[in-house]
């Protein structure tokens, strides 16, 4: 009972704002396939390795929720991060190349349904 009285303000969050919804259906859909695929991914034996597994499922995923074109996309993002050195891309270029930037070509962008 404890934890739900501290919990409370957490909860009520989705009465303030319409645009917060009352379920994470979204978010579990989202990574359902990351969760059915990990019996497979033996091979990530390192941390750098989970690292880097989890940094590009991120990036898949955000792909996937702002609606660029997946393969056109990551094409794009890594020839323009060959731009760069290894770790030191300046933040206002890392903004640019975020799937939901007003930069992006669209080209990179699904079309959409009418």
């Amino acid at each position: 009972m404890n934890y739900s009285f501290n919990q409370e303000p957490y909860l009520r969050v989705f009465l303030q704002d319409a645009l917060i919804p009352l379920d994470n259906n979204d978010a579990e859909r989202s990574i359902r396939s990351f969760c059915v695929g990990k019996h497979s991914w033996h091979i990530i034996d390192s941390v750098r390795g989970a690292s880097a597994s989890a940094f590009l499922y991120s990036i898949a995923e955000s792909v996937k929720a702002n609606q660029p074109k997946p393969y056109e996309y990551f094409t794009y993002l890594l020839m323009e991060l060959l731009k760069y050195s290894r770790e030191i891309v300046p933040e206002e270029e890392l903004k640019k190349l975020m799937p939901w930037s007003e930069v992006l070509s669209d080209s990179y962008r699904k079309n959409k349904r009418r």
